[in-house]
């Protein structure tokens, strides 16, 4: 199913429950390397960016095995450090495997990850802090290979808070004869739910949640049993979703405490926000007011929902600013919104200003990234008429099934 049809104009009612997290899932699966025994990872969600990590761990000889709830990982017959090209290529997420394979097989190779094309993603902070704990790299045969005869403990320091390097220092750490600190860490809230996971395997990690990590290698790891929090980008998705095209829902689970930024944008865009234990309940105003957004890594607000609040302000009462600060290709939907009738204004490649319009129209547009995609659903929700929106594989890596989510909602989606 290649498109998502799109019948617009309706407001969004009831609720609808937001699935396990995928930036959580993918590095817990590759701590899954470490363990050396079955561990039991609940709520994972069923997407397709974890199908591909799933794919990978068995080819590393893993037995992996779905169940209702979640999924078993077996990695006690774990021989091989080799993963297969054509795997990599498409996940930048396998990344977060060359941390696990160095701490599990001293060794690895690999092709260069792909993923999402939103700028340059260079993997040179990885290098250089692995490095730091005694690990050599070398490109051969337009391979990636790396290999250390004694993985140390170092003290590293990251000069930007990259999500992926510090997965990597946290994965090698836990494995590395002594302690590993790691300062300038990014704070996310799905590197806290890796320590955490690694915590109740046996490891032990001092300062969870802030920038100083301290990482005490060489214990014992065992399996465990552990459940995967909500992921903060879908429950944002859809919280946008409603508040571009009206209505009240309930997200079941949302995880409110990590939304913090998300919940303050849609506040000032007119939203009124209740939260609880239980997840999120928001009710639309009748267009959105518009916003001054600058994203930032946690806890700042969220690069992956710039693209959606992007699409809502297409009807946004008056003129609204986005300073994207992460990657230098977020704005690759501009010009499928402009296709719907939106009147947006580039500014550079890292700016834009977008004047709030009455109506969007339905049209035939393609998703070039996952969150662009997700968008450009929400864009088909508000629009009047019909919209199809093509390259939809990008939408499933992140979201188990976005058209029954918002059908759920009461939307007007079908997957073709």
């Amino acid at each position: 199913m290649d498109s998502i049809r799109i019948q617009g104009g309706m407001a969004l009612q009831g609720k609808v429950r937001v699935q396990g997290s995928k930036n959580a899932s993918l590095p817990i699966l590759a701590a899954t390397l470490l363990v050396g025994e079955s561990s039991f990872i609940r709520n994972c969600p069923r997407i397709a960016d974890v199908y591909s990590m799933v794919s990978l761990l068995k080819s590393l000889g893993c037995s992996v095995h779905w169940q209702e709830t979640g999924v078993f990982v077996d990695s006690s017959q774990v021989r091989r450090a080799e993963m297969p090209r054509e795997a990599v290529k498409g996940m930048r997420s396998s990344l977060c495997l060359l941390g696990a394979l160095i701490g599990r097989c001293s060794e690895v190779a690999m092709e260069h990850p792909g993923g999402c094309v939103i700028g340059e993603r260079p993997i040179d902070l990885h290098l250089s802090a692995l490095g730091q704990m005694g690990v050599e790299f070398v490109e051969e045969e337009g391979l990636l290979k790396a290999f250390s005869d004694r993985l140390h403990g170092a003290v590293v320091k990251l000069p930007f808070p990259s999500v992926g390097a510090t997965e990597n220092v946290i994965l090698a750490g836990v494995m590395a004869d002594g302690d590993t600190v790691l300062e300038g860490a990014a704070m996310e809230p799905e590197i806290s739910a890796l320590c955490i996971f690694l915590e109740h395997c046996g490891g032990w990690i001092e300062g969870i949640g802030s920038s100083r990590l301290v990482i005490h290698g060489g214990r014992r790891l065992y399996g465990t049993d552990f459940t995967v929090p909500a992921d903060r980008i879908v429950a944002g998705t859809y919280l946008f979703g409603c508040i571009g095209a009206g209505g009240s829902v309930f997200l079941e689970h949302a995880p409110e405490e990590e939304m913090q930024a998300v919940l303050e944008a849609a506040v000032q865009m007119g939203g009124r926000v209740c939260t609880s234990r239980e997840g999120i309940y928001v009710q639309a105003p009748g267009r959105p007011a518009s916003i001054e957004l600058v994203t930032a890594p946690y806890p700042g607000f969220p690069t992956d929902l710039q693209s959606v609040v992007l699409a809502v302000e297409t009807r946004g009462k008056g003129c609204s600013h986005i300073e994207e600060r992460i990657f230098e290709n977020r704005f690759r939907i501009v010009e499928e919104l402009k296709k719907m009738g939106a009147s947006i204004e580039m500014i550079g490649s890292k700016s834009v200003f977008i004047h709030g319009k009455e109506t969007l129209r339905g049209a035939c547009v393609e998703a070039k990234e996952l969150r662009g995609g997700a968008a450009l659903v929400v864009a088909g929700l508000m629009a009047e008429g019909e919209t199809v929106v093509g390259g939809c594989p990008y939408i499933y890596r992140g979201y188990e099934n976005i058209s029954r989510d918002f059908r759920e909602l009461g939307a007007r989606v079908t997957s073709v």
